[in-house]
């Protein structure tokens, strides 16, 4: 196990090319991939790089700004992106802030996918995920 590292920058492009996938791969959109916000501001940097791989697959992919981790999982709902934060929190033996959404029910766009993930972590823990606020949606 795994996840595959992307940089920051290249974040609009790999949800684009995830959202493409999804979409030839399954016609009627029926087969989804979540995509999981967590903060790990209360986790070491070393331990991060190190326990990540040991959670993850090997088609799941991982892109940071600083403490702000965003994960695309593939052929993932809501539940099994749950079932990952719940596994980071006790891997990390502490409570993340996290948020998840699904494609196609949450947005069929990476614009539209970032701006419900902004508006959840905003309501939920006051959190505008400044990162995200310059995300060129072209």
């Amino acid at each position: 196990m795994a996840g595959v590292r992307f940089t920051f920058d290249n974040f609009k492009q790999l949800l684009d090319l995830t959202i493409g996938l999804a979409e030839r791969v399954d016609e009627n959109r029926a087969e989804s991939f979540t995509l999981l916000y967590c903060d790990f501001s209360k986790v070491e940097q070393s331990v991060i790089d190190s326990s990540l791989e040991q959670i993850l697959r090997n088609s799941d992919a991982i892109v940071n700004s600083n403490t702000d981790y965003f994960f695309i999982l593939p052929y993932t709902d809501k539940y099994g992106a749950n079932i990952v934060k719940k596994m980071f929190s006790e891997f990390f033996s502490t409570d993340l802030k996290s948020c998840v959404v699904s494609y196609p029910v949450d947005g069929e766009k990476s614009k539209s996918l970032i701006e419900e993930l902004m508006n959840i972590a905003d309501t939920k823990y006051k959190n505008n995920l400044r990162c995200l606020s310059n995300f060129n949606p072209y």
